[in-house]
């Protein structure tokens, strides 16, 4: 046989998507195949794709989504080793895709398909950059959320509001769909924080986004479980507090310098109750309570300030012993431009402000390398 006698398919006959929707998944696996089918039948006649992004759930998520991309060229997986976050997951996936409208929506079923079309409609109308599902215009609803989690949903709209340009309804809602061209405008200064990637994105537009909401009633979760924890309120604190200050201090290091005033407050306590409560020789009760403090620091950043690139297992003997030498060096640096301050004829308490400043910027940049540092 010849080349000229073997068959290769067309090119052509591959369609390039218009459209990627982007479906961040953890422990989604029950609702993977469902979520494809109702696709299936909403967008038929468009050229679609789904880009599920998993970050590496342990119940076969990203398994299952490659399964149906087998006989599916349009289900793709994105699989992320190491990571966490909602709003990263949905960064990466639009960045996977070549498709000039973007799409998000939940694995949960949580959100209505039907919409999609209509979504579609809107935005290659061309009169707009984004079109957002919202709860909170007319004809849309929270469906049978309990009177606490509205409440808690209000206020945070309201803080949402502090951040954006635009005047969007329902600015918390995890349901749009958004232009290539709007995406990219932002997407250099998205902060990637936490699950209101909208609230971001509008955020980090250079100019207000053009948009349309459309009404949407949310729907009960059939499998799996919430993913909503105590850490999203934490979470989207300070993605709204990056938008805000981010520009002039990490909002990492923000979280990393408040865990180091706490770090204080264990330290003086722990002095306290061995030197004055149990007699402990002084020096030797400094240097327990230098351990203690570090500690009670390595393991509230490892939760909070990492939460992303959290340590476990083994890596965590590892980061605390690598932590330890951080801040040890950290002390260091604080003790030597303190002095050298001092020895300039500053004075006492600028001299230790920029001794403790040193050493909290050190201690800060190392562990970020060291410590946790990222596996991307």
């Amino acid at each position: 046989m010849n080349d000229a006698e073997i068959a290769v398919p067309p090119l052509a006959a591959v369609r390039a998507a218009e459209l990627s929707i982007v479906i961040p998944t953890f422990k989604e696996r029950d609702n993977v195949a469902e979520l494809v089918a109702r696709l299936e039948k909403v967008l038929a006649g468009i050229a679609w794709e789904a880009i599920f992004v998993d970050d590496d759930s342990p119940d076969g998520t990203a398994d299952e989504v490659r399964r149906l991309g087998r006989d599916k060229p349009y289900v793709r997986c994105v699989q992320r080793i190491g990571r966490r976050g909602l709003s990263s997951a949905c960064v990466e996936g639009m960045l996977a895709s070549s498709a000039p409208y973007l799409a998000v929506m939940d694995a949960d079923l949580q959100h209505d398909e039907n919409l999609l079309p209509k979504m579609y409609a809107e935005i290659t109308s061309g009169n707009y950059d984004a079109v957002v599902a919202s709860r909170h215009v007319e004809g849309g609803g929270l469906g049978d959320w309990a009177a606490s989690r509205v409440a808690i949903s209000d206020f945070a709209t309201r803080l949402a509001r502090l951040v954006l340009k635009s005047h969007l309804s329902d600015p918390m809602s995890g349901f749009f769909m958004i232009t290539r061209a709007a995406f990219e405008g932002s997407v250099r200064n998205l902060s990637a924080i936490g699950f209101k990637i909208l609230v971001d994105l509008f955020a980090s537009a250079p100019k207000p986004l053009r948009f349309k909401e459309l009404p949407f009633v949310f729907r009960q979760r059939i499998h799996g479980e919430s993913k909503l924890d105590s850490m999203v309120v934490l979470e989207f604190l300070l993605l709204l507090l990056d938008k805000m200050f981010g520009r002039f201090v990490p909002v990492r290091f923000l979280l990393f310098g408040m865990i180091g005033g706490s770090g204080v407050v264990v330290h003086l306590a722990t002095l306290g109750v061995l030197h004055q409560a149990m007699g402990v020789a002084f020096v030797a009760a400094q240097t327990i309570a230098t351990f203690v403090a570090m500690t009670s620091n390595f393991f509230l950043n490892n939760v909070l300030t990492y939460r992303d690139r959290r340590l476990r297992g083994w890596r965590v003997v590892w980061g605390l012993i690598s932590f330890y030498l951080v801040c040890g060096l950290g002390v260091v640096a604080n003790v030597g431009f303190a002095s050298f301050a001092f020895e300039q004829k500053w004075t006492w308490w600028v001299s230790g402000l920029v001794g403790a400043l040193v050493g909290a910027v050190w201690n800060y940049a190392v562990s970020s390398v060291v410590t946790w540092r990222s596996k991307r």
